[in-house]
């Protein structure tokens, strides 16, 4: 198994993006009162870490068959490294408080496409 470092640097010579983000996996850790409590602080914290530049996306993830929402949560953060990211993570609310545990792992971006439409006069936004 390649080490990362040397996987992005050979992503990044074949012509990839290689564009470095952090994934946590968020899922409760069995109390639901303490996680419905801590919530509006959580979004407190989502909502300074998107001003701040640092959340890219965040929001719940289904179960396997795609029908039921079984509380995991997947955080995209964007920082300077694994520990900046491991210290974002562990100042969620959520983590902090354990109505949550975390999985942290980084995510290259090689490959895809984005389209953002805003509409200013009609004060929408699209995206997909």
């Amino acid at each position: 198994m390649p080490a990362w470092e040397d996987y992005k640097a050979e992503a990044k010579s074949r012509g990839a993006l290689a564009f470095e983000l952090y994934m946590v996996l968020s899922t409760p850790a069995g109390d639901p009162a303490k996680v419905k409590d801590t919530l509006p602080a959580h979004l407190a914290y989502q909502a300074e870490q998107e001003a701040r530049g640092a959340l890219f996306l965040a929001g719940p993830v289904s179960d396997e068959t795609g029908n039921l929402m079984q509380g995991t949560g997947l955080i995209i953060y964007r920082a300077a490294s694994l520990e900046d990211a491991r210290a974002l993570a562990e100042g969620d609310p959520m983590h902090a408080n354990g109505a949550r545990t975390f999985v942290l792992r980084r995510w290259l971006i090689n490959e895809g496409s984005m389209n953002l439409s805003l509409g200013l006069s009609a004060q929408s936004v699209s995206f997909g």
